[in-house]
């Protein structure tokens, strides 16, 4: 069983505001990106903030870690009920691949041009806890190399980060 984490903690300084309800074709980002998880796992799961309509945790150990606080959350949620991996994608990437684990492969595994995509075994928990215990490097390159994760392919997948990001997107 895998687990769909939406990676969405983040401040959005560059976007200037919450990007994550940006619309795009009448709907929000974060509502495209939660469609294409739940049609490719078996749950979905925001981490980093609460909104309606969502199962959300909040990021582990702490809020302000980047992404690995999410991805900390997501593996013990998945840990704890039984999933064997957890996929994680951030709230800014509107174009997910129908069967993304897929493309992915073996897990652990993230995409070398956007590693918050990455497919990782729920049995990391604990070792995501004590790298975030023992380590001040917050990246998610870091804790790949920390855990032995291979880097899957560019994706090359539209990731919008600035409004003008978000307008070359729409007028494309």
């Amino acid at each position: 069983m895998i687990l769909g984490a939406i990676l969405a903690g983040g401040q959005a300084r560059r976007f200037g505001s919450d990007k994550a309800l940006a619309e795009i074709e009448g709907e929000r980002m974060i509502d495209r990106i939660a469609a294409s998880l739940a049609a490719q796992c078996d749950a979905v799961l925001l981490c980093g903030r609460t909104l309606e309509g969502f199962r959300s945790v909040p990021d582990r150990p702490a809020a302000g870690m980047g992404p690995l606080g999410g991805l900390a959350a997501a593996l013990r949620v998945a840990a704890d009920e039984g999933f064997a991996q957890v996929l994680t994608v951030p709230c800014d990437v509107p174009d997910l691949s129908g069967n993304l684990s897929a493309r992915l492969g073996r897990a652990p595994v993230c995409a070398e041009d956007c590693p918050v995509i990455g497919l990782w075994a729920a049995d990391l928990a604990d070792r995501i806890d004590a790298f975030l215990a023992a380590s001040d490097d917050r990246s998610l390159r870091a804790w790949a190399r920390y855990c032995g994760a291979r880097a899957a392919p560019a994706l090359a997948l539209a990731n919008i980060n600035r409004p003008d990001d978000l307008a070359a997107y729409l007028a494309r």
